[in-house]
């Protein structure tokens, strides 16, 4: 059962949200200031966003994961846990006033459940980077010349071990894999600004696209697969390497890229006669708009198509890609190949 909610609906019931709390702890006002409760107001309004998508989905990882997220970023930020607890609890109550009550209570229960569990999420996010992990030095290396702002030098560092004979495989899933998700936590913690990712982000497909030579040496199996992020979705570059994987796997890849209309992109499946279409989803708000595109393509190519699904909702909840209709998902761009070799030989 979906809750439909305009986004003129979602900014009011954020609004009743944020002055029901701010007028029972007392001093909110006098700490945070407008500009304060404007944010407040504008993160309860992504809150009930996640929410919303993780009941669409009978989903309720998908809204725990959020909320711990959340318990580190107000860690970070030195905000009161008691303020996030306190937040979710008026959610639920302003959620009562402006849907109908059933629907109202399926809210409140995943809330409560959420609130309940607060206590046990952690209050930092630890380092992705372990000192054991493949790679490691070469990910710092690459990852402090990043933040240092020298793009140049971070290429360098790259294109060196490639050439002297480290497979591109083990730089995307040891070296820019784990550095990109660094970067997010970073972020999280307060710690780069939202320049610095862009900018890191940025860098490395400029060095992914430098590595292009070293991608498209293989034997071609004459088979296609097309990639996209759905509409509105803006990350990209672990879509891009999904591609880059089949490429290496001697496929021939379309990537389309961030934010393609579904109509172009199922047009784009029938002129490449796809066997493959790979679809990324960052945002557990994008999951009706990724399924819409199932359909889409389901209905414009037929059930010969196998679509492959990846992101981090489809990670926090391992059972998401079959409520949305795909064939199947993964976890990493290496698991996206062999995922689909897997879904042709049980079709065999």
């Amino acid at each position: 059962m979906r809750i439909p909610l305009t986004n003129a609906q979602r900014s009011e019931i954020a609004e009743d949200a944020v002055g029901l709390l701010y007028g029972r702890k007392q001093g909110l006002a006098e700490r945070y200031g407008p500009a304060g409760r404007g944010k407040c107001v504008d993160d309860t309004r992504q809150t009930l966003t996640y929410l919303c998508a993780a009941l669409d989905n009978d989903s309720y990882p998908l809204f725990s994961a959020y909320v711990g997220w959340l318990k580190v970023l107000f860690v970070s930020l030195n905000i009161d846990q008691d303020d996030l607890s306190g937040s979710l609890a008026t959610l639920s109550e302003a959620l009562s006033h402006h849907i109908p009550h059933q629907e109202a209570e399926r809210a409140a229960s995943m809330l409560r459940r959420a609130i309940t569990d607060l206590g046990r999420f952690p209050v930092e996010a630890p380092s992705v980077i372990p000192a054991d992990a493949p790679h490691a030095e070469l990910t710092r290396a690459y990852l402090d010349a990043l933040l240092a702002g020298d793009r140049r030098a971070a290429s360098r560092l790259v294109l060196d071990r490639v050439e002297a004979g480290l497979p591109v495989s083990e730089v995307y899933l040891d070296v820019f894999q784990p550095a990109l998700r660094e970067v997010g936590r970073l972020w999280q913690t307060n710690r780069i600004t939202v320049a610095q990712e862009h900018f890191i982000t940025a860098a490395t497909q400029t060095v992914m696209a430098q590595l292009s030579p070293f991608i498209f040496t293989g034997e071609k199996r004459g088979r296609t697969m097309v990639a996209a992020s759905v509409g509105g979705d803006l990350h990209e570059v672990g879509l891009r390497m999904v591609a880059d994987f089949f490429e290496m796997a001697g496929w021939d890849s379309h990537y389309l890229g961030a934010n393609v209309p579904s109509r172009d992109l199922v047009t784009s499946l029938g002129a490449r006669q796809a066997s493959v279409l790979g679809v990324s989803v960052t945002i557990a708000a994008h999951l009706e708009t990724a399924a819409e595109l199932i359909a889409m393509a389901r209905a414009g190519c037929g059930t010969g198509l196998i679509i492959l699904v990846g992101g981090y909702p489809f990670n926090i909840d391992p059972n998401l890609w079959r409520r949305i209709g795909a064939d199947g998902m993964a976890e990493s761009a290496a698991g996206a190949v062999a995922a689909v070799a897997t879904i042709e030989m049980a079709r065999q």
